[in-house]
């Protein structure tokens, strides 16, 4: 088993209250949601407005499609262009 770890660091831009951030932060969880199969939530820097980290793992057999779907979603959140990322982190672990 094969199981594979993503965090988004986000910068969210115009951004003035908590609820402004919570809606796109949620728009953003949910587009990645329905096109991948995988657990996301946000992760950390919830108390700051113009700043959100999203965290993600995937679970498979086979350590080369858990790579190329973390760089798919990866992709996606950048290509959704609701915030500009400022950072990805992922692990691989070989269960």
């Amino acid at each position: 088993m094969v199981v594979g770890i993503g965090i988004i660091t986000l910068r969210l831009h115009d951004c003035r209250s908590l609820k402004s951030k919570r809606k796109i932060v949620k728009s953003i969880i949910a587009r990645i949601r329905n096109k991948f199969i995988i657990s996301v939530a946000e992760t950390g820097l919830n108390d700051i407005h113009q700043k959100a980290e999203i965290g993600f793992a995937i679970v498979g057999n086979a350590r080369a499609v858990i790579n190329s779907n973390i760089d798919k979603i990866f992709n996606l959140a950048d290509r959704i262009g609701l915030a500009e990322i400022i950072d990805t982190e992922m692990e691989i672990i070989n269960l």
